[in-house]
C-alpha cells in the first residue's frame, strides 16, 4: 500500500501561520483511516511557532531558497530561511524513511505550494512557483499535489500501486 506525505493543516491540525487549519477533506480522511498518511508541517518541524508571522519568498521560487539565492522573509523582514530549509530536509528524511513517492501539500504556501506562490510583496499577488519543501521533494522524484488536486493524487497512487503489482 502506497503512503503519502500530507500537510498537517489539511488534516485539520491548527498549524497554519495564523493558528488555523484547513479541511476536512473526505479523501484525505479515507487515506488517514487506511493508514496511508505521514503528516507533517515543514514550518513547525523546522522550528517555527504557531501562530507565526506570515512569510513569503521574494519572487516565489523555493528552488532559489534551496540554492541560497533567495531568502524566506516575514512581513516584518525577519529572515526565516533556516527554519524553512530545515523543515524541507525533515520532509525529505520522512520521504526516504517511508519510501514515499507522493505528497499532498497546502497550495500557495512558502513551504508547500506546488504550482503558485506569493511574490514576496505581501500583497496577495501570486506567481508561478513552488515552496521550499515542494521544490526539494520534487527534485528527489516526489510527485507533489495540492488540496485542489486530490483526484490527480489518487490517480497517481493507483498508478504506482498497479505498477508495483506487475
Amino acid at each position: 500500500m502506497e503512503k503519502l506525505l500530507v500537510s498537517r493543516c489539511l488534516l485539520g491540525h491548527r498549524v497554519r501561520y495564523d493558528g488555523g487549519a484547513h479541511g476536512p477533506y473526505d479523501l484525505l480522511q479515507q487515506w488517514q483511516d487506511e493508514g496511508r498518511l505521514v503528516p507533517l508541517c515543514p514550518e513547525v518541524a523546522g522550528g517555527l511557532p504557531t501562530p507565526r508571522p506570515p512569510a513569503e519568498i521574494p519572487g516565489g521560487q523555493g528552488g532559489g531558497v534551496l540554492e541560497g539565492r533567495l531568502p524566506v522573509l516575514t512581513d516584518a523582514g525577519e529572515d526565516v530561511t533556516a527554519a524553512f530549509v530545515a523543515g524541507a530536509e525533515i520532509a525529505l528524511r520522512l520521504v526516504r524513511q517511508h519510501g514515499l513517492r507522493v505528497a499532498v501539500f497546502k497550495a500557495r504556501s512558502p513551504s508547500c505550494g506546488n504550482t503558485h506562490n506569493y511574490d514576496g510583496s505581501f500583497s496577495g499577488t501570486l506567481v508561478e512557483g513552488e515552496g521550499v519543501t515542494a521544490a526539494l521533494l520534487r527534485r528527489h522524484g516526489v510527485r507533489v499535489f495540492n488540496e485542489g488536486q486530490l483526484a490527480e493524487a489518487a490517480a497517481e497512487l493507483a498508478r504506482l500501486e498497479a505498477e508495483s503489482i506487475r
